[in-house]
């Protein structure tokens, strides 16, 4: 009965905190599998607008059972259980956005015997956005060695994502799109790695396309790995070709249209004979240098990490300590957990290796190193670029605050939330969390998409809030300014070049290089400074009609460029409160672009639209038509609107101007004024010209 109970609750708009037994209930129960099915999606974004609190589910987790329980096969369990670490291989999957990291390692899971679909992505906004943004670690077994697989992010903004895994893993597989070829992104990740001297393996992937270009993208890595001066031995490397659709991969070309493709073992075969075993010592006293956390509902925080040196056993006594070395804490070892495809399971001995999550030390985080007890050593981190950009968060304060399904309003809730995600992401920096009473935060992040996902998932959770428009985060070297510079590639039609080469040298952007791919896309090269690139990615499609690709990442630090030119257009500003109608609308429009649509709630102070100048325009967008009893021919007119914007989270934050911020609830995200009173920003604006 539990499905019903859901479903009664789930119309009248309340939670159901759901316990592991009735969770078990409801997925068994055929006459729900609407629910069940909206509970293991983790809810869809439409369901979990309805009802936000029920998004707290997926942060939920189940009692976890010994490896023996989960685990039938005698074989496997021998395997999983061996010591030797010469059996042991951890590695790492490298790639762009999109170029099928995740499918990839479902078709590896299934190769050792294990059903999934995305599995890797079990983030809803990862399914979404389409790129992976938390690094997921999982086990495989292939013949009798122990395989651990990383799966990390392919968007620069979650860099220190990556950075933070690759001190766990000893080989990385680079994987290309056969049309894309090598992207700027990838470029950044890869040279992480090898920079750490980890062995690779490229596999091409998509070969079986129509537009794939095998021998051109292969010429295209070598060309890569030439240019970043890598060691001799790091370039004999194994390439395979592979489609990670069709779930299989071939060592060479002549192979891709052979009838006779079958798996990708030959990956998993390149992994062992490739990709060197961990030289951790299994002798010796133990430490392990934590890379990445996690929460569970019974063991609480759980820390995971390679094992550097000798063995740990549940019920050992170990010491905690910070990068520097400092006590951090004593603790006792509750738990030792081992994944293997997407199950966690408990074990009672974990060797120097493997890769584990450890439960029994809630005050240590990432780059923290556990060793024996009374032992102070700490192991040294590998550097994480710092961040590069701020934005100011507070509570919502909008006449509409708390109304649009909000559950989560409070300051103490954003600072809790947000000092939990900075312990876990070590590329995010929140100031301000020492002050309990205070009013805002400043949250420091790697760009405008690793802050504005940190945003759209508290926003899923429940949370409203307030946001201003990002800071780029500066530097002082030598008495001068520095700022951050960015690698910026771009393809697209060459009809379009003169213009994206003129919009960007107004963003103090500097044209480096022009590659003709074929005769009808080129790729540009720039350098260009991270502010001038805020809110010119919107800009750039628009101007293209969608059809330029754009790349960028952190190149370095560089004496500052100048200011800039900004935003010239000025906005359309609401002066009443109430819901938009399509009669008022229609006359809005003639004045810009519109930002709201019929039906939408709208207060004095919001910004509803662009103007088409640089003055700002106050206007009504909720003025009625008047009503009379003479009958016109005009009385059954349509009403035709041309199409609203819509913004994401970053491309708001990006767009607004200085006096601005952006609203944000579980329902909607708008642009208003900082000051709502109208007559109180005439005065700001009349005392800043004296």
């Amino acid at each position: 009965m539990i499905s019903k109970q859901l479903l009664q609750l789930s119309r009248l708009g309340k939670s159901l905190r759901v316990n592991s037994k009735s969770y078990s209930q409801l997925l068994n129960n055929t006459q729900s599998q609407q629910i069940s099915y909206l509970v293991q999606r983790q809810f869809n974004q439409q369901f979990s607008r309805q009802l936000t609190s029920f998004t707290q589910i997926p942060s939920y987790s189940f009692a976890l059972e010994p490896q023996e329980k989960v685990i039938k096969n005698p074989e496997i369990l021998k395997v999983l259980n061996q010591s030797d670490n010469t059996k042991f291989r951890n590695v790492a999957i490298i790639a762009h956005v999109d170029h099928g990291k995740t499918t990839l390692v479902d078709t590896l899971l299934k190769t050792s015997g294990l059903e999934h679909d995305k599995s890797m992505d079990s983030n809803q906004l990862e399914q979404e956005k389409g790129i992976t943004i938390l690094s997921k670690v999982t086990g495989v077994t292939f013949k009798d060695y122990k395989i651990n697989i990383v799966d990390t992010p392919g968007h620069h903004d979650f860099g220190g994502e990556v950075e933070r895994i690759m001190s766990m893993v000893d080989g990385v597989i680079l994987l290309v799109c056969a049309t894309e070829g090598p992207m700027t992104q990838t470029k950044f990740v890869l040279k992480k790695a090898l920079k750490q001297g980890l062995k690779p393996i490229v596999i091409i992937n998509k070969v079986d396309r129509p537009t794939a270009r095998v021998k051109e993208v292969e010429s295209e890595i070598l060309d890569m790995f030439i240019e970043m001066e890598v060691n001799e031995d790091l370039l004999d490397y194994p390439v395979y070709y592979a489609s990670g659709r069709e779930g299989w991969a071939v060592p060479s070309i002549e192979e891709i249209n052979s009838p006779n493709k079958n798996g990708v073992a030959c990956v998993m075969d390149a992994i062992v004979s490739h990709v060197p075993y961990p030289k951790q010592q299994v002798e010796g006293d133990f430490q392990m240098l934590i890379s990445q956390t996690e929460s569970n509902q019974y063991h609480g925080k759980m820390v995971i990490g390679k094992i550097l040196r000798g063995q740990l056993n549940v019920g050992d006594k170990l010491t905690s300590v910070d990068s520097s070395g400092n006590l951090c804490e004593n603790g006792k070892v509750m738990k030792i957990v081992r994944r293997y495809g997407m199950k966690q399971m408990e074990i009672n001995t974990a060797y120097a290796g493997d890769i584990v999550s450890v439960a029994g030390f809630s005050n240590s985080t990432v780059a923290y190193t556990l060793n024996k007890y009374g032992c102070l050593d700490a192991v040294p981190s590998i550097p994480i670029d710092p961040p590069i950009m701020s934005v100011s968060i507070a509570t919502n304060t909008s006449p509409l605050a708390g109304k649009d399904g909000g559950q989560k309003l409070t300051y103490s809730q954003i600072r809790q939330r947000l000092q939990e995600e900075s312990e876990n992401d070590v590329a995010l920096k929140v100031q301000g969390l020492d002050r309990k009473d205070g009013n805002s935060l400043i949250v420091e992040g790697r760009g405008d998409l690793h802050l504005g996902i940190l945003f759209e998932n508290m926003r899923r959770e429940g949370f409203e809030m307030s946001l201003t428009p990002p800071q780029i985060l500066f530097k002082e070297i030598n008495g001068k300014q520095h700022e951050p510079i960015e690698k910026v590639t771009i393809e697209l039609d060459p009809v379009y070049s003169a213009n994206v080469i003129e919009k960007l040298s107004q963003r103090k952007g500097v044209y480096e290089n022009c590659e003709e791919l074929s005769p009808i896309l080129h790729k540009l090269s720039f350098t260009v400074p991270t502010r001038g690139m805020i809110g010119f990615r919107s800009e750039l499609l628009n101007d293209t009609k969608g059809t330029a690709v754009l790349e960028s990442c952190f190149l370095e630090y560089q004496e500052h460029r100048g200011a800039l030119k900004k935003n010239n257009k000025g906005p359309l500003i609401c002066t009443s409160e109430g819901i938009v109608t399509a009669y008022a609308l229609k006359t809005c429009e003639k004045f810009g672009q519109l930002f709201i649509e019929p039906g939408s709630k709208v207060y004095p102070g919001q910004v509803i639209g662009e103007n088409q100048k640089e003055s700002e325009v106050e206007l009504n967008p909720t003025k009625k038509k008047e009503l009379n009893n003479i009958r016109t021919k005009s009385h059954e007119e349509k009403i035709v609107l041309q199409p609203h914007r819509v913004f994401s989270i970053e491309e708001a934050i990006c767009y607004i101007r200085d006096d601005e911020i952006v609203e944000v609830t579980p329902k909607e995200i708008r642009i208003r004024k900082k000051e709502l009173d109208s007559n109180v920003r005439a005065k700001i604006k009349r005392d800043s010209k004296k």
